[in-house]
């Protein structure tokens, strides 16, 4: 069993950054394709991107594709998201997940974190 906490959620202006961490229990991490959804008010959760078990290779979804980036530390049990240039449609909850294999969608992913909120101020 994998436990995912995330942390670094919080209100931020229009055009700013920031940076969220899932930390992962467990010795299989590496294991491991990791990820990020992310749900906003009254929409359907979707999804942000993902990133190898190796870290080799990252996939976003087209409409977040260089303003938000995706790393893991291994050694750390730990996946981040960068998110740049942010703005207020980007306000949700934000899920860490991990899966066995890459995944774009909820029914594949093995495990979720419980969310972390990202508020965009205009």
């Amino acid at each position: 069993q994998v436990q995912l906490v995330e942390s670094g959620g919080g209100l931020v202006q229009a055009g700013g950054s920031l940076r969220l961490s899932c930390a992962a229990s467990g010795r299989t991490f590496k294991d491991y394709v990791a990820g990020w959804f992310r749900q906003a008010p009254g929409k359907e959760r979707e999804f942000v991107g993902y990133i190898t078990s190796s870290g080799g290779r990252t996939y976003y979804t087209d409409s977040l594709k260089g303003r938000f980036t995706i790393s893991r530390d291994n050694a750390k049990n730990t996946v981040y998201l960068q998110m740049n240039a942010l703005k207020p449609e980007d306000t949700a909850v934000y899920y860490c997940a991990l899966g066995r294999q890459s995944f774009s969608v909820l029914s594949a992913v093995d495990y979720w974190g419980q969310g972390t909120q990202v508020t965009v101020s205009s």
